[in-house]
């Protein structure tokens, strides 16, 4: 247990033998340190490895093997582990038993003075010195050195010894005895940390659900419709859970996450939101988060008003509040349904974030689910970073960023970051009747992602594990998508291609070379009909956009005239697809674009390309937010910690304990008085558990000070 101390444990003396070798190897410190050391791995693995995914996350990182293992070994769940707690338990009954071992021989030296040492024993000391006392008998001599030692703060004890030349004194004396207190304090701090972990832990959330009947609930649907089994009694001792309330309305059910589902906590007491304030820097990153509640007391009926910020909880009756997130609270939405891929006519439809409604086309039906709706999105718009498209979640604070900030210049990213509120964004799922969905996320604001165009960013990907992939639609001169999706409505019908091929080839051909208007317009049909998904080639099923050409010019054009090909083949692409657009425009009663304008040509690049990747999109609807009235939901973090202050008092003693073992000196001294010709003869030792230049200084200022009387007062 102590530097000191013997590493083997207590060995009783009665019982079997196989009794006597388990009490003795749980009560070693070799047996403790063993166990400190497998939950430190524990840790750094619950650490590294996220706690409490989905398993499905696990599967996408590191692939079915290692997910099935991690969980069959509950990695992901390493604090609440059975595995993990056990350890917890034997290292507190290991580190106790090497406490109630060493405790009471520790207590007893501290009391000693070990006067009965002999004197030969102390020429074997390190420190130790011989002198004379002339004129002074030992028992004189003896009480001086103990009124000397006394005034520099030692503990003195004397004892007469009859030897042959008469008698002889042992000046026995100690200081620094409290070094023995900080191993105590140590060790019984491991214990309380250990303990005030077990307590605060899910020890008896886990306690309940094998002892009290209740169980893991893994479905969905409405907290109120839960049954009983899966709730937790409001007199549970300890429990850590989330508790989401809407601006006006109240809950008194916290949410506990297990690995394989959830249970219900219910609390005395009902939280109501009465309003959530979130403040933002320039940046769009959120400064403060607050919420102004009312405590309603089941027991009382009394009303307590409160506020709740991050870093400053709210107490009541022994559970904390915290602030720790904020989410949706049933904002409403409005949503324009623009067709994406062909014709059809633009619609609205309202609903609640949380909810859903039904969309249909003939017999083709389909169920949009409103998942979310971001006011504030900030976004890293420096160079590559923005290509990705990926928001910084404002509802919790940047913290891995405001520290990178402030760290030295050798943590410093040369990469710039340019942080931007690009504005709101909604979320949704179009499930179809199989019951197979995906997730969208479109931006209600174009983004300047530094082109030249703004853009609007249409995300979609196939499950939450995935990162969207974001089609960019050009805003046209009003900041919408309409211009765009009118010239994808053009392409898609077959008169207004041939119109727009009329119009480029007359712009572009002398009216006197009627060969060159026919052959022009071949090519230029053939290339809107291939981009446009209505033409097939010999190289396989049809496709569109940029790839059907790239497909074409491969299959029948020689390899040696491609390139010239592919070049002639775009400007004629190019040049139709302005034309068309053009007659889009006239079709809407708007003006054509202005060829020479730099915005013209950068649209124009910019539709091109969202026009070639529009096909991928896998709906046919794009769901663009046009009004939302938000509702916002405080999410608090609600903990009955009874461990909490127990923690603090263990790690109270491991400051003492430590600052005891490093700073405290135990040192130990004996003079023996023998009797003398001429007053006596004295040999002087000196002991200490840890050496060092102060002990050597002390020892050289004892031996210079003790061997002569001081000077009387005034002399």
């Amino acid at each position: 247990m102590t530097a000191s101390a013997d590493t083997h444990g207590y060995v009783p003396r009665h019982g079997r033998a196989s009794w006597r070798h388990a009490i003795e190897l749980l009560s070693s410190m070799r047996f403790s340190i063993s166990l400190l050391t497998v939950i430190c791995i524990a840790s750094v693995i619950g650490t590294v490895l996220k706690q409490h995914e989905p398993i499905t996350n696990y599967v996408n990182q590191f692939g079915p093997f290692w997910a099935v293992l991690f969980l069959k070994l509950k990695l992901n769940a390493v604090y609440s582990a059975p595995w993990f707690l056990l350890i917890l338990a034997f290292l507190v009954t290991s580190t106790s038993l090497c406490i109630a071992r060493n405790t009471p021989k520790y207590l007893a030296d501290m009391r000693n003075y070990k006067e009965n040492v002999r004197e030969q024993s102390l020429k074997a000391f390190h420190h130790k010195a011989e002198f004379d006392l002339a004129g002074e008998p030992p028992q004189a001599g003896a009480e001086r050195i103990g009124r000397q030692l006394a005034r520099m703060g030692w503990k003195v004890r004397l004892q007469p010894r009859e030897v042959a030349a008469g008698t002889g004194v042992m000046v026995a004396a100690k200081k620094g005895s409290a070094n023995k207190i900080g191993y105590i304090a140590a060790h019984s701090a491991i214990v309380l940390v250990c303990l005030g972990g077990l307590l605060d832990g899910d020890l008896f959330v886990r306690a309940t659900t094998w002892l009290g009947g209740k169980s893991v609930y893994a479905g969905g649907g409405l907290i109120a419709d839960v049954k009983p089994e899966h709730r937790l009694s409001s007199a549970n001792p300890t429990f850590r859970g989330n508790l989401v309330v809407s601006e006006g309305t109240q809950s008194s059910t916290a949410i506990l996450s297990q690995s394989d589902g959830i249970l219900l906590q219910d609390l005395p007491f009902a939280v109501e939101l009465k309003k959530f304030t979130v403040d933002y820097y320039s940046t769009g990153m959120p400064k403060l988060f607050a919420s102004d509640i009312v405590i309603h007391d089941f027991a009382t009926g009394e009303k307590t008003p409160a506020r709740v910020e991050v870093n400053h909880p709210v107490s009541y009756k022994g559970i904390q509040i915290y602030q720790s997130s904020f989410d949706d609270g049933g904002s409403h939405v409005k949503l324009r349904a623009l067709p994406i891929n062909g014709g059809g006519k633009s619609f609205m439809v309202e609903g609640t974030i949380g909810g859903s409604s039904q969309i249909t086309n003939g017999s083709n039906q389909m169920t949009l689910e409103y998942t979310g709706l971001r006011v504030i999105n900030v976004e890293n718009l420096s160079d590559a970073v923005a290509a990705s498209g990926s928001a910084t979640d404002v509802r919790r604070v940047d913290l891995g960023h405001a520290l990178t900030q402030r760290l030295g210049a050798a943590d410093k990213s040369a990469t710039k970051r340019d942080l931007k509120n690009v504005g709101p964004s909604i979320s949704y799922k179009l499930r179809d009747a199989a019951g197979q969905a995906r997730e969208y996320n479109n931006y209600m604001r174009p983004i300047d992602m530094g082109d030249g165009v703004p853009v609007f960013l249409l995300g979609v990907r196939d499950s939450g594990a995935a990162a969207f992939r974001y089609l960019r639609v050009p805003a046209d001169d009003k900041d919408s998508m309409d211009g765009f999706m009118q010239l994808q409505a053009a392409l898609h019908d077959p008169a207004e291609r041939a119109q727009a091929v009329h119009r480029y080839v007359a712009k572009v051909v002398d009216p006197n070379r009627p060969e060159l208007a026919e052959q022009l317009t071949v090519s230029a049909t053939r290339a809107l009909d291939l981009f446009a998904g209505a033409a097939g080639t010999a190289a396989g099923p049809r496709t569109a956009g940029l790839q059907a050409v790239s497909d074409f010019i491969e299959s029948a054009v020689p390899a040696g005239e491609r390139e010239r090909a592919a070049d002639v083949l775009l400007r004629i692409l190019n040049g139709s697809l302005f034309e068309l657009n053009a007659v889009a425009r006239q079709a809407h009663g708007e003006k054509p674009l202005n060829e020479t304008d730099d915005s013209t040509r950068q649209f124009m690049t910019q539709a091109v390309l969202a026009l070639s990747d529009a096909p991928l999109y896998p709906a046919p609807l794009v769901f663009e937010l046009d009004e939302f009235t938000p509702v916002q939901a405080s999410v608090f973090q609600v903990a009955r910690a009874p461990g909490k202050n127990v923690v603090y008092l263990g790690c109270a003693l491991l400051i003492l304990g430590v600052f005891a073992m490093l700073y405290i000196r135990d040192r130990r001294l004996w003079v023996w008085l023998a009797p003398g010709d001429d007053g006596s003869h004295a040999m002087m030792a000196l002991s200490s558990n840890r050496k060092s230049l102060d002990t050597d200084r002390e020892f050289e200022q004892l031996r210079r000070s003790l061997p002569a009387a001081p000077p009387a007062h005034g002399a």
